[in-house]
């Protein structure tokens, strides 16, 4: 099949003079989920993951990937044809460099320049040139290929109340002016869907897991225009836009209108898609757009909010693991029907409307995979031995939530015990991290690596990543990392109210895979003459599974830090539970 599709687009590449064809995991949107109208890398591959980039030769193909997904890719790719390209490892050649070195002078690369960021096509631009290769960015071959490729999305949209947003569009459209006028630009043009939906506290359900509506935005300093279907609006969005002069267009009038701005526009490279950065005809002002950083900076009612959401989840997964731990071996369960139990279990909360990502849910050797999904061709039998690691995530209206638990189900061997323990090392350290305020998730990053880099071993992705508020579960520009990757916005100074996840881990192929992930939020500690102490609080509470522990590897400060989490978690979640799952949490919990 999918040699198939490959050889069909190298037929329409041939018909246009394209040598070479780039297919990103991306949108019009640059949004890191897509709907099932943009995968078009997922199409043409057969690969599943969320990061990584198809390049199409007339007599060979590749695909690049980050570390998450290597043994995952390897085997989707198995029998198609297309190379796994590991990137970062030695020998590995870069995508552009890959190209030039296949091409030769005035050759054509060709791809859909709606679905690339202003910034990596300019970069491609610039080597391209260099190597005297022509581009081509007005191509959606794939479309020509995939006969029957879903319509676009279009749910209904909803108005995200104040009560649980905290700010009103009114504020927030004032906030974005007053940037331009700082800046001296004359208007914005917004592309980022998570971006427009904080703006306009609006949400839909055009992407899985990810409540969000397509469309784009122009805010001028006396106007702003939005571009969507006007018809799946719901009433109190169309008050709120009447009432803030918020014009609706039609969603592919974008381009048109883009045409027609004047003065200086302020783009996002980063975001903002070639396709329309092409079409300016006025100049472009490239710098990153504020709501990123606004929106990643929590006011009060949106601390307040998520906090509920996730006791609200921190009840849903507690019970989960009491029915795990009891019914293992003793009852039918598969990987599948494992993760169909937590999202009962989740729905039956107040306020649940979906998933925040496809659960992982990986049983013994299938969690060395990190974002490995079940599949009825790779579902397992579970049973009363081993580890089986859940990633999860519910998003709420008061929130989004995102946990990881490596659950014991029976004997385990000393090397997953050793390695079990280790990884939560690594979590408690960076939990209990105080630091200057000015440092970035890159000065952090090694007090959860470090019990693992002790004995030469790694994870090959990083340790945590910014959580949205109702929006999307990875979430620019705060993360965890122990080296910048210039594609990735997430190094900015750590900042009070600034969600971040907690997630190191230990992936053995073949064998087993280990995670232990919280949600923190940044918190102001004290103040005095060498500056302004910062710490993070959890805001996360189920319990760590202590029957994976070596205890005798945990220091005094580290047992501590667990049996205050674990009192915490007890305190928070008991109340919500019955009789039998209260009196078993008193064991979960139990001080070590």
């Amino acid at each position: 099949m999918i040699t198939q599709r490959i050889s069909k687009l190298r037929e329409k590449m041939m018909e246009n003079n394209v040598q070479a064809y780039i297919i990103p995991t991306s949108d019009f949107h640059e949004t890191e989920y897509v709907c099932e109208y943009f995968a078009c890398r997922k199409y043409m591959s057969g690969f599943t993951g969320s990061a990584g980039v198809l390049v199409v030769l007339l007599d060979k193909a590749a695909l690049w990937t980050d570390g998450r997904y290597f043994i995952q890719a390897a085997n989707q790719l198995e029998g198609t044809g297309i190379d796994l390209m590991r990137m970062g490892q030695p020998g590995v050649p870069e995508l552009d460099a890959y190209i030039v070195e296949n091409l030769k002078e005035n050759d054509t690369v060709g791809f859909d320049g709606r679905v690339m960021n202003t910034k990596d096509a300019l970069a491609y631009k610039s080597v391209f040139d260099l190597a005297h290769l022509n581009m081509n960015v007005n191509l959606d071959l794939v479309n020509d290929v995939w006969t029957d490729r879903p319509e676009l999305p279009s749910t209904p949209t909803f108005h995200y109340s104040e009560k649980f947003a905290g700010e009103s569009m009114e504020s927030k459209l004032s906030r974005l002016r007053a940037f331009l006028k700082e800046n001296k630009v004359d208007s914005i043009v917004l592309t980022s869907v998570d971006q427009i939906a904080w703006l306009y506290n609006l949400r839909a359900h055009d992407i899985p897991n990810f409540p969000v509506a397509l469309a784009y935005s122009i805010v001028s300093l006396d106007s702003a225009s939005i571009y969507m279907d006007a018809s799946r609006l719901d009433e109190l969005s169309e008050q709120e836009f009447s009432k803030n002069n918020v014009t609706v267009c039609g969603y592919n009038d974008m381009y048109e209108a883009t045409k027609a701005l004047n003065g200086l526009v302020l783009v996002d490279p980063s975001s903002v898609n070639y396709a329309i950065v092409s079409n300016l005809k006025a100049k472009p002002v490239f710098k990153e757009s504020p709501i990123i950083l606004w929106k990643a900076l929590k006011n009060e009612t949106e601390l307040k909010c998520t906090k509920w959401a996730h006791i609200k989840d921190g009840v849903a997964v507690t019970k989960f693991m009491y029915w795990l731990k009891k019914n293992a071996g003793k009852i039918e369960m598969s990987e599948m029907s494992v993760q169909s139990k937590l999202q009962v279990l989740r729905s039956e909360q107040e306020n649940y409307l979906e998933d925040s990502f496809d659960t992982i849910c990986a049983y013994k050797e299938h969690a060395a995979m990190m974002h490995y999904s079940s599949k009825p061709e790779t579902n397992v039998e579970i049973t009363n031995s081993g580890m089986l690691l859940i990633d999860s995530g519910g998003q709420y209206l008061e929130g989004t939530t995102d946990i990881t638990r490596t659950f014991v189900l029976g004997d385990i061997s000393e090397e997953e015990r050793y390695w079990f323990t280790k990884a939560l090392r690594g979590h408690i350290r960076l939990s209990d991290a105080h630091f200057l305020f000015g440092c970035s998730g890159i000065n952090l990053d090694i007090l959860a690596r470090g019990p693992l880099w002790d004995q030469d071993v790694d994870y090959q992705c990083g340790t945590g990543h910014g959580v949205g508020h109702l929006l999307n579960v990875h979430e620019s520009p705060n993360g965890f990392r122990w080296k910048v990757l210039p594609h990735r916005n997430e190094m900015c100074v750590l900042d009070e109210g600034m969600i971040t996840s907690n997630e190191p881990g230990v992936y053995c192929e073949g064998k087993f895979g280990i995670r232990h992930e919280n949600e923190m939020v940044v918190v102001k500690g004290n103040v005095n003459n060498y500056g302004q102490f910062m710490h993070f609080e959890p805001i996360t509470f189920v319990p760590f599974d202590l029957d994976g522990l070596d205890v005798s590897l945990l220091t005094n400060e580290e047992k501590a830090w667990l049996n205050n989490y674990h009192k915490e978690v007890l305190e928070k979640i008991s109340p919500y539970l019955t009789s039998d799952e209260a009196e078993w949490l008193k064991s979960a919990c139990r001080s070590i």
